[in-house]
């Protein structure tokens, strides 16, 4: 199955985030925080979006940066993916 966004949305999964702390400590999966950094999987055509002509500025394969609760988590094929407003993302990473 394959997701395609509508609109201003786009699909991210995350990148898997470091186990071990700065200092060496190896933290429990309880313990790690949501992932902000993920892997642009999918990306919606744009267009109008309440009222205003919305460009798509981020393309498949960019690494980008997510508010921190945005979007909506998915389950498919046994990947977890999460679609968010082309809004809810902050920066591209280079």
């Amino acid at each position: 199955m394959k997701i395609k966004p509508l609109a201003d949305r786009v699909v991210v999964k995350s990148v898997e985030a470091e186990e071990t702390t700065k200092a060496g400590i190896i933290l429990p999966g309880t313990a790690k925080e949501k992932p902000q950094i993920a892997e642009v999987v999918a990306v919606g055509p744009g267009g109008m979006v309440d009222g205003k002509e919305i460009t798509m500025t981020v393309k498949v394969g960019d690494r980008v940066i997510t508010s921190k609760y945005a979007g909506t988590e998915v389950k498919c094929d046994g990947v977890e993916y999460n679609i968010v407003r082309q809004s809810d993302i902050l920066a591209i990473v280079e």
